[in-house]
């Protein structure tokens, strides 16, 4: 029999001994190693070419959406499933966005992680229900370009539109025009609503 190498990838140390026992107790599963960071699990990745990475989302310094992204391009054979305790929508949809083949909650039975490796190594996607539902009943926003989002960190911070304008060296009209498609792309009817929605789905680093 084949086995399913897997690559484990999170912070917290006993959350991968825990892993470790529970899948090396499978007889098509063997973990071939672990990271404790994003930037060691693009590293391991590398060295290792597991068939699975299971990879945590919310890691300091490099996040696992971000690790997602540059292993898959150094080792594009690899497939990334995220195993997260707390995520909201836009996070999975970026890490999906980035190139992980699914998506499971850090609380859901063992069973369910372990038929997700499974399939994510047999080229499926597998995105848990319990994600699915979160996603569908608040929908990820994506697009934001690089100058958007500064518009939205200084939205947040209060600044007018004249303020704006002079920090990141706009015109007035400029800033206004990033300001309405801001609105747009989040589904806010006013500049208050904005900073709510970007407050409440995480989508800047404050």
């Amino acid at each position: 029999m084949k086995k399913i190498r897997i690559l484990l990838v999170d912070d917290h140390a006993v959350v991968r001994m825990g892993l470790a026992a529970l899948l090396s107790a499978k007889a098509d599963l063997e973990v071939v190693g672990q990271a404790r960071s994003g930037e060691q699990a693009v590293a391991e990745s590398r060295r290792l070419r597991p068939d699975v990475v299971v990879m945590d989302l919310m890691m300091p310094k490099m996040d696992g959406t971000t690790a997602t992204r540059l292993l898959l391009q150094e080792t594009p054979g690899v497939r990334v499933l995220i195993l997260t305790s707390f995520a909201t929508s836009d996070g999975i949809a970026q890490a999906l966005a980035a190139g992980a083949a699914g998506a499971i909650l850090k609380s859901a039975e063992n069973d369910e992680l372990v038929s997700a490796i499974r399939e994510v190594a047999a080229g499926k996607t597998s995105v848990s229900s319990e994600i699915r539902n979160q996603m569908n009943a608040d929908p990820p926003i994506l697009g934001l370009t690089g100058r958007q989002t500064e518009v939205l960190q200084s939205l947040v911070r209060g600044l007018t539109n004249k303020d704006i304008a002079k920090q990141l060296g706009l015109s007035a009209r400029s800033v206004e025009e990033h300001v309405n498609h801001i609105l747009e792309k989040v589904g806010a009817a006013n500049r208050a609503e904005a900073v709510a929605i970007a407050l409440r789905k995480h989508l800047l680093k404050i």
